[in-house]
């Protein structure tokens, strides 16, 4: 399994997460990439890459905002992949209202770099529903959503959940969680466990 953190985050936001998969038994790695300065569609080259080394007839990957975004990049330009699901958590997959608010001004567009790119504001490959993709979506509005006006209700406080919304996605669940507070919620990790395991999201409480 591969996990895929998300823009302006490195691999150890996702350790408890991490650590909760391997409990439950897979094995994990991560891809550290620059959200910053490269596109999506570059860092899917280093996912690529990433993938091509692990030795497992059947490959997982878990990404989180700007990492589903990454994970898609790299479906589309090598379709033929190994077996395996997808979990993206709070990804924006109809394009982010925050990033294009953020992006009218000079400190906002520093901060998104190349993100933009086929990525936050949209523009991105259509997703050929190849493999089995659940997407987590929280409603609990806590986060950029603070400071950035505009943000569709609900929302999970960088992300709203029409946005999360993926034509040919196998499942969606809505969780009363934040943007990042995902990462370290207990229940989703289960509910994607529970996804990874039978391609379905578990409709009623764990």
């Amino acid at each position: 399994m591969i996990l895929v953190h998300g823009l302006w985050l490195n691999g150890l936001a996702m350790s408890m997460l991490k650590r909760r998969l391997e409990k439950a038994g897979f094995i994990t790695r991560q891809l550290y990439y620059h959200g910053l300065q490269a596109s999506p569609a570059e860092n899917a080259t280093a996912l690529h890459t990433l993938s091509q080394n692990i030795d497992a007839d059947v490959v997982h990957y878990v990404g989180h905002s700007l990492g589903g975004l990454v994970i898609r990049h790299l479906f589309h330009k090598h379709p033929d992949r190994k077996p395996g699901r997808i979990v993206c958590l709070g990804t924006p997959h109809q394009s982010s209202q925050a990033a294009r608010t953020l992006y009218r001004y000079g400190p906002g567009r520093w901060l998104l770099g190349r993100s933009i790119e086929q990525g936050l504001l949209g523009d991105i490959p259509p997703w050929e529903n190849t493999h089995e993709l659940g997407v987590i979506a929280g409603n609990l509005r806590l986060g950029m959503g603070l400071v950035v006006p505009g943000i569709p209700k609900p929302s999970d406080g960088t992300v709203a959940v029409q946005e999360t919304m993926l034509e040919g996605m196998t499942d969606h669940i809505i969780m009363p969680v934040s943007h990042f507070g995902m990462l370290f919620s207990s229940t989703v990790a289960l509910q994607t466990l529970h996804f990874l395991k039978h391609g379905r999201f578990q409709h009623h409480p764990c």
